[in-house]
């Protein structure tokens, strides 16, 4: 009766929840490169990994071990099976405590589908809901559903995995040997663990062949040859490449419908450039130097194919910060985009600016920039200004082409977007790198470059590229890579043989922050940009390390495998960029010049015969004045101060006119002074303020108050400014 009553009840049972076809619901995250190749596979929330398993994944020999290891009699039972039921009741009342669970591959896998308490209860309800499963599944699909879900240690949820995990294999090319040492392992995945405990393992591997065999389930040479194979097991864990790019890829969205996520990057030349920082690094150790970061671009997509967040992400110190994505002063790297303003202004390469002492007012007082060595040159040319990277050229260039608003606009066009405060907070110091930025968005600032005015975002997955973005003339932005890419123009600065000089065309620019905490170095050809980050994390500062001996070596040897993997190019000269011949002092044009390139319809113009005086010496105006007679005048007899016309003038160089200075009473009185400086001899006089000379240099002695200052000169001439001195 209660068999019959349970026949006619049984179709009425609810299946099992939790039991999708197919097995697996969710298969698991997995980044892949632009070849294929595994990044990083992304366990489930219980950190296991599951995959699924198809039919004809699941060889004969999986079947045999685990029907021999859980459940020999699956093929006959309805789901559960009664004698060894009662065998494991008779062996838990004769022991006291359970022995065998008895439970048949249809149970264990309604018991995965629905965890329950482990009570007697749960048992009878586990064998309803296993005979009502077999009702609906034939015997294959209820073993592949259990194979694709059951535990196999070290994280791996189903066979696929374990297959993959274990022997790096498809499942369906699992042999006998490799099948039940795997079936070995759910029985106690803990205690099992073949990276743990391989000889318990092999042992019940064994037990499993043994049964096999006993079963006439294989033959004696089936059982020999599976006994002598040798088991070897894939090295253990799991891939886990490029970490900071994975970690950027997988905060930036869902994967497609197969848990695949396809990127950019190219892991052959990922490995590369992470030991090519290693190496470097390990050389600059002694200099306090101890991290790195690199991206390389793709300048046709916009792809990164590399992106190398720290030296190490696994250093238990800060190796996990990604100094990609960290906002750092740019130093010098910034340059090449006040120039690319003033190119498209009108300038030319050839234009002279004055590489002189200089002072600037600003909101919060005097800016008197510097150059790198401490020494000016006098009359430069933008080309040489920008390839030395001089500092004080680049702020007279930045002041005459719309200061600090249009360049922070011009950046931000190009994709930075960490310049987030007031135009005036940067003031012309952003020519300098008076901000922060982040490493990954001025590299593609310098791809804008590399497309000559084209912006496309950086982007970590393929795709429909977006529409290219202008947002700048392609001639100017020729004309800043030919200077990037000049060796003699840099020569002076940096000499012929450096970092920065390849077998191949390279425009490159460095850059170092004040007090040694950053140096970069950024190039491009026309396929690739790379940028390259030196520093440290905490901000602490380097021992003199320049972008020149930190960055601009491991940009090198990046260049040199993105040259010698896929090759490089040089961009050929714009039908609208034409040539000429200038003189190196004038920027104008002569006979027998140097050769030069300007944006036709722009020539520089002809040299006229007042520029030079009777001896051939470049006529210099009265900005000149002060450097002109101190010993930063390399140039000699080549250039003279111009007379006796309106360059000649007097002029006050410091202070600017209408300069606040804050005045501290807790300073010796020795400090309470400014200098005063004009652009020729003269005498100071002030009617409020005490002027005297200190080292041949004429300075006056701050009080409170509003101050007329006056310089008298020879031939009557006369210049005034005035300052207002607060107490602080």
């Amino acid at each position: 009766m209660i068999a019959i009553a349970a026949r006619i009840a049984l179709p009425w049972v609810p299946l099992p929840t939790g039991l999708d076809d197919p097995s697996v619901a969710a298969p698991p995250v997995e980044l892949v490169d632009r070849h294929g190749a595994t990044l990083r596979v992304v366990p489930a929330a219980d950190g296991s990994i599951a995959r699924e398993l198809a039919e004809a994944d699941v060889p004969r020999g999986i079947v045999l071990a685990t029907m021999a290891a859980e459940d020999a009699r699956f093929r006959s039972h309805p789901g559960f099976d009664a004698l060894a039921t009662l065998r494991a009741a008779w062996q838990c009342a004769r022991h006291g405590r359970v022995v065998s669970g008895a439970s048949t591959i249809t149970q264990q896998l309604v018991k995965l589908a629905e965890p329950r308490p482990r009570t007697l209860r749960t048992k009878i309800v586990e064998a309803v809901l296993a005979m009502r499963l077999e009702r609906e599944w034939d015997k294959d699909r209820v073993l592949r559903a259990y194979l694709a879900r059951i535990d196999y240690g070290n994280h791996c949820a189903g066979l696929a995995e374990a297959a993959r995990h274990y022997f790096a294999k498809a499942p369906a090319d699992l042999d006998l040997a490799e099948s039940a040492y795997l079936a070995a392992i759910p029985q106690a995945p803990s205690r099992l663990n073949p990276r743990l405990a391989p000889a318990r393992t092999k042992a019940r591997q064994e037990w499993i062949l043994k049964r096999c065999l006993a079963l006439g389930w294989i033959d004696a040479a089936e059982h020999a040859r599976a006994l002598a194979e040798t088991i070897r097991l894939q090295p253990a864990g799991r891939a886990f490449r490029a970490p900071h790019f994975a970690g950027m890829v997988l905060a930036g969205g869902a994967p497609r419908g197969d848990g695949t996520i396809a990127t950019t990057l190219d892991l052959g030349l990922q490995e590369r450039c992470e030991r090519i920082a290693r190496e470097h690094l390990s050389g600059l150790a002694a200099a306090h130097v101890r991290d790195a970061a690199v991206v390389a671009i793709d300048n046709a997509t916009g792809d990164i194919l590399a992106l190398v967040g720290s030296p190490d992400w696994r250093a238990p110190r800060d190796g996990q910060v990604n100094g990609a994505l960290a906002r750092r002063s740019p130093g010098s790297a910034l340059k090449p985009f006040v120039y690319l303003l003033a190119f498209g202004d009108g300038a030319t390469p050839s234009d002279i600016v004055a590489d002189v002492p200089s002072e600037f007012a600003t909101t919060t007082g005097l800016f008197r920039p510097s150059n790198y060595d401490r020494h000016c040159r006098g009359p430069v040319p933008l080309r040489e200004a920008l390839a030395d990277s001089l500092n004080i050229p680049a702020v007279k260039v930045l002041a005459a082409h719309g200061g600090a608003g249009r360049l922070k606009a011009l950046l931000e066009s190009c994709g930075i977007s960490t310049l987030d405060r007031p135009d005036s907070h940067y003031g012309l110091g952003l020519a300098l790198g008076d901000g922060e930025v982040r490493l990954i968005e001025l590299a593609g600032a310098y791809s804008t470059l590399a497309r000559l005015g084209e912006r496309l975002p950086v982007r970590t997955r393929p795709g429909a590229l977006p529409i290219r973005k202008r947002v700048a003339p392609s001639e100017t932005c020729w004309l800043v890579a030919d200077i990037l890419a000049d060796p003699a123009a840099r020569a002076a600065e940096f000499g012929l043989e450096t970092p920065l000089r390849t077998g191949f065309p390279l425009a490159c620019k460095t850059g170092t922050s004040t007090g040694f905490r950053d140096n970069w170095a950024f190039g491009f050809t026309p396929e690739f940009t790379v940028g390259v980050w030196v520093g440290n994390f905490d901000g602490s500062p380097m021992d003199h390390v320049s972008g020149v001996t930190g960055a601009a070596p491991i940009l090198h040897d990046v260049f040199v495998e993105l040259h010698a993997r896929f090759g490089t190019t040089w961009y050929a000269r714009p039908e609208n960029i034409g040539t000429t011949r200038v003189a190196p002092l004038t920027g104008h044009r002569i006979e027998g010049g140097r050769e030069e390139f300007f944006v036709v319809g722009r020539m520089p113009a002809a040299e006229m015969p007042s520029e030079r005086d009777a001896r051939g010496r470049v006529l210099l105006g009265a900005e000149y004045g002060e450097w002109h007679s101190s010993p930063d005048n390399r140039l000699g007899n080549r250039v003279a101060l111009a007379a006796g016309d309106a360059r000649d003038e007097l002029r006050i160089l410091a202070p600017i006119a209408g300069t606040v200075f804050l005045l501290d009473d807790d300073l010796p009185a020795a400090s309470q002074t400014v200098s005063l400086r004009a652009s020729a001899d003269c005498e100071w006089r002030c009617g409020s303020m005490t002027v005297a000379k200190r080292s041949g240099r004429a300075e006056v002695r701050l009080a409170a108050g509003r101050h007329r200052l006056e310089a008298i000169g020879g031939s009557g001439r006369r210049a005034e400014t005035w300052i207002e001195v607060r107490k602080r």
